[in-house]
């Protein structure tokens, strides 16, 4: 079993309530970008702006209890569950503990830390 892994259009950055005003201000009238608050139900996130960002969605979050910002990729496949299983399978467990997600998707992280959004195509 070796499922195809894609990058997804998304990208998220958790960023700290503290620098998340100036955060938006600078993908929105520095760099000019199409900056869009979006109404959001999310215990862990409480705002959040979408960023055209050419073929790609920034998410630009605010989350209230952290202290620095991360950046969370989201990876496409056809089957979650066969993916899940495989990399079970390679030592990569989920996390779906780090923030609230649909039943059919899960969280995983690279060694490195890197957060991911895994979800079906």
């Amino acid at each position: 079993m070796s499922p195809k892994f894609e990058a997804g259009i998304n990208i998220a950055i958790k960023i700290p309530k503290s620098k998340y005003d100036k955060t938006v201000a600078f993908y929105r009238d520095i760099l000019k970008l199409e900056v869009e608050e979006k109404p959001i139900d999310n215990p862990t996130v409480s705002r959040t702006h979408e960023v055209k960002f050419g073929n790609n969605i920034i998410w630009l979050d605010c989350v209230d209890n952290y202290t620095h910002s991360e950046t969370w990729l989201q990876l496409t496949v056809p089957d979650v569950e066969e993916a899940t299983n495989y990399l079970e399978q390679n030592g990569v467990e989920t996390c779906d503990e780090i923030e609230e997600i649909p039943q059919n998707m899960h969280w995983i992280q690279d060694p490195a830390g890197t957060v991911f959004n895994l979800q079906k195509r």
